[in-house]
């Protein structure tokens, strides 16, 4: 699961990865890395209907991008997963999801506490999630 190193558009980190560059691929990886928010499978199927993209392209995609590090993949209490493209927080990081909208971002890594494992621990994931209210629905 190797990451490409700073690539300067979506098709050249689909390019990076050694895999075919297919337009759901791109449509798909541009709209993540375009979304000021993660994105669930249906926002990213209702954002892409005029691009004729299956339900289950975009269910591929997503999984895909996601084994392959350009994405990453949220899931909140509800069990929704959303989506967001790597390059933007790539080191671990909260989630903030708004209890009124629904909408969930990504908070940045200077914002989140730094936890200190016992000797011997290593850490192989971390989620951290904050529920609350957005600036646009408490606004």
């Amino acid at each position: 699961m190797s990451k490409p190193i700073a690539p300067a558009s979506p098709t050249e980190s689909l390019r990076a990865t050694g895999a075919r560059v297919t337009g759901a691929r791109v449509a798909i990886l541009s709209l993540l890395t375009q979304a000021n928010r993660a994105l669930s499978h249906r926002d990213v199927e209702q954002a892409l209907a005029n691009e004729h993209v299956d339900r289950v392209t975009v269910y591929r995609v997503l999984d895909w991008l996601t084994s392959e590090g350009l994405a990453h993949k949220i899931a909140d209490d509800e069990r929704v997963f959303r989506f967001s493209a790597v390059g933007k927080h790539d080191d671990p990081h909260a989630h903030f999801k708004c209890r009124t909208c629904g909408d969930v971002f990504c908070v940045p890594t200077g914002s989140t506490p730094k936890l200190n494992l016992p000797a011997g621990f290593k850490s192989e994931e971390v989620e951290l999630n904050i529920k609350g209210t957005c600036a646009r629905c408490a606004g």
